[in-house]
């Protein structure tokens, strides 16, 4: 796993990758988001709804830990061995959006996480600890645990997303 030696170097990182994973929806009709196709294991809107859960997770849990609330990880309802149940609940919550309100979202979203994390001390964003929501049998920093669920997986979704587009184009 990439390591970064400031917030910013991460920042930059978070940006380019959003970017060129928001940028490959440029070609999707709304009529395709939802279209399933062989040897891809997510639809277009499922692709964009896992990110789009995933940005909201991060900053709701600093969010709950800023107002004492408790944290709970993945999320109220849900144990890190159900994780595939966390996930259809994103398609869930997103599945009556077009493609273009999930892709402003997105844009918003990962904004809103950039916002936050040029705030975040660098000792919060470094030492494992600092932060309640971090603190699990993993103990991670901060910056793994938002690497992990932003610029690791809009990589990897990056890749979903141009296979699914091959795979479409041979098929229609």
């Amino acid at each position: 796993m990439r390591e970064y030696t400031n917030k910013n170097e991460m920042i930059l990182e978070i940006r380019k990758t959003a970017d060129l994973f928001e940028r490959e929806f440029d070609v999707i009709l709304e009529t395709e988001k939802d279209i399933r196709v062989d040897d891809v294991d997510k639809t277009p809107q499922e692709m964009i709804a896992y990110q789009l859960g995933w940005l909201n997770l991060i900053t709701g849990w600093e969010e709950d830990e800023k107002a004492g609330r408790e944290v709970i990880t993945p999320a109220p309802g849900f144990k890190w061995n159900e994780l595939g149940a966390l996930y259809q609940s994103f398609y869930e919550k997103y599945k009556e959006y077009s493609l273009l309100e999930m892709r402003n979202e997105f844009k918003r979203n990962v904004e809103e996480l950039i916002s936050w994390l040029e705030q975040v001390e660098d000792k919060a964003f470094f030492q494992p600890g600092i932060r309640k929501w971090t603190i699990t049998n993993a103990n991670w920093p901060m910056w793994k645990w938002v690497h992990i669920n932003t610029v690791a997986p809009f990589k990897s979704f990056r890749s979903k997303i141009r296979k699914w587009k091959k795979c479409f184009n041979t098929t229609a």
